[in-house]
């Protein structure tokens, strides 16, 4: 086991069963010693389906906005572990990218996308520090509550 499969263990932390993507794309790309992964949700193997659904800001609290984008972390290292077979390799998060299934007047989209960068801090520490853009949206495929891409070096 490396040393961010030690420092998930003691966060508590297991990752996700590796799943098929729900379409015609490849979950990442390698072009030299980039990594730009597809859009990943919060689906929560335990219970085979999104940890949440809807909006958030009506549908979907913040708090649990802030779930989703942990548990959406944890499936975008569990696609990166499938690839790499160690999370030590990762040497930087470079961009984190969130589409936000938002409420009509919901503006507080970074606290949202803050759950992702916190966690990926906690577990990469500097390694983890990343540019990061927080977006908006009416809508998002299986009204999922949120997605997250994320571009790093290896």
């Amino acid at each position: 086991m490396g040393m961010i499969e030690d420092r998930l263990e003691e966060l508590g932390l297991t990752l996700p069963v590796l799943r098929s993507p729900a379409g015609s794309y490849l979950p990442l790309v390698q072009v030299d010693n980039m990594i730009y992964t597809s859009c990943t949700s919060c689906f929560d193997p335990n219970k085979g389906a999104l940890l949440y659904v809807g909006r958030i800001g009506s549908d979907v609290t913040v708090e649990q906005g802030v779930e989703a984008a942990e548990m959406t972390i944890l499936n975008l290292l569990t696609i990166l572990k499938a690839e790499l077979n160690t999370l030590d390799r990762i040497q930087q998060f470079v961009k984190v990218f969130g589409f936000i299934n938002s409420a009509p007047d919901f503006y507080r989209q970074g606290e949202v996308m803050n759950g992702a960068s916190n966690l990926l801090i906690k577990i990469f520490g500097e390694k983890g520090k990343h540019t990061r853009s927080s977006i908006g949206t009416s809508n998002l495929a299986f009204n999922a509550p949120l997605v997250i891409d994320v571009t790093l070096r290896v």
